[in-house]
């Protein structure tokens, strides 16, 4: 979705972030960074692109009163696209924006990097792009160098590791009037700290495009078949399974989604199907996300979502059933005599 082949790095600021709840101060520059080292630019690209070519899933900016222009990544970045003899200025801006958006002591103060680059192609078009990143780890580093009777040993601290970017986005100078198309990355923070990067200072919402519709479509069912079915029927964890299992074969076999289509083919029964469309509704109100009833299916979404379908029958500690296809083939019982449930499994061949 997101590629670099023609991409060049035209422009970067570097500011640093502390943390204001800890009284950590910020530093800004007044000039760019100078760029003419060909090996430095390509290192810097490597570190600050690299990630995004397996990011799949599109955000927008937004602001809860509908008026994009509160949003202070909007301004800035629009302005910078506007006028691009501005970024100096505007990097500053955005960095001041950060720092007042920490709103967690545990939040780490790192370097913030303004970048702009040129020709960085998404859902294959190329267009302009700023990028926005932190780096909050620091590595040590030791280093080998040659000297009169062999070699020497040193090292340097608080370096950079270019394999590893902390926080990054990517706003792409397309579809300004919904926010701009948005890739963002943040590996560092999983707890409420971490909300500040999207939340806080993005404040991003997902573009409803065709990956996110189908990873919509296939985790609204996921969650409908394994808490809301035994609300309204009585059915086994086995028949749970091959439902999931017959949604996820319906995904990978067909190019486009069918609201109809998916109920008659996958849950097969009317009763059923009415349940989940109600389910489905629930979601796009409490989210204010409407899925359309048709779209083209997202492979990249439909191959993220398998990893969470889960398929194993899971029976005390003792035996993980895996259930990958024709339900038929299992029949589950009860012994009177051990007074226990048993599953019968048939099958042609022993591997």
């Amino acid at each position: 979705m997101i590629a670099f082949l023609e991409a060049g790095l035209n422009s970067l600021a570097i500011h640093h972030i502390g943390n204001k709840l800890r009284n950590e101060r910020f530093v800004l520059s007044d000039e760019p960074v100078a760029l003419q080292d060909q090996l430095l630019s390509q290192l810097l690209m490597q570190y600050f692109l690299s990630g995004f070519d397996k990011v799949n899933e599109i955000f927008r900016l937004y602001h809860p009163s509908g008026d994009l222009n509160l949003n202070e990544v909007y301004h800035f970045a629009s302005a910078i696209f506007d006028e691009p003899e501005s970024f100096q200025e505007n990097s500053k801006q955005l960095a001041k924006h950060l720092y007042e958006s920490q709103n967690h002591p545990k939040i780490k103060p790192g370097e913030l990097y303004i970048a702009y680059f040129e020709q960085v192609q998404v859902d294959g078009e190329l267009h302009n792009a700023i990028g926005i990143f932190k780096s909050e780890t620091k590595e040590t580093y030791l280093k080998v160098f040659p000297q009169k009777d062999g070699f020497g040993l040193s090292y340097e601290q608080d370096a950079i590791d270019i394999r590893k970017l902390d926080k990054g986005c990517l706003i792409f100078n397309t579809e300004k009037e919904e926010g701009y198309k948005v890739a963002v990355i943040d590996n560092t923070n999983r707890g409420q700290d971490a909300v500040y990067w999207k939340d806080e200072f993005l404040k991003l919402r997902v573009r409803n495009d065709n990956y996110n519709q189908t990873t919509n479509v296939l985790g609204v069912y996921k969650n409908f078949v394994t808490e809301k079915l035994d609300d309204e029927f009585e059915m086994s964890k086995a028949d749970k399974i091959d439902l999931l299992n017959r949604s996820m074969k319906y995904f990978k076999e067909k190019d486009s989604f069918d609201t109809e289509e998916f109920g008659q083919e996958v849950i097969g029964n009317e009763q059923g199907i009415a349940s989940f469309l109600n389910y489905k509704k629930g979601y796009e109100d409490e989210f204010e996300t409407p899925i359309p009833d048709s779209f083209d299916i997202s492979d990249a979404a439909v191959k993220k979502q398998s990893r969470v379908y889960k398929s194993v029958l899971k029976l005390d500690k003792n035996f993980h059933i895996y259930i990958h296809g024709n339900k038929e083939l299992i029949e589950k019982g009860f012994d009177d005599g051990k007074g226990m449930n048993y599953y019968k499994v048939f099958f042609k061949e022993e591997n």
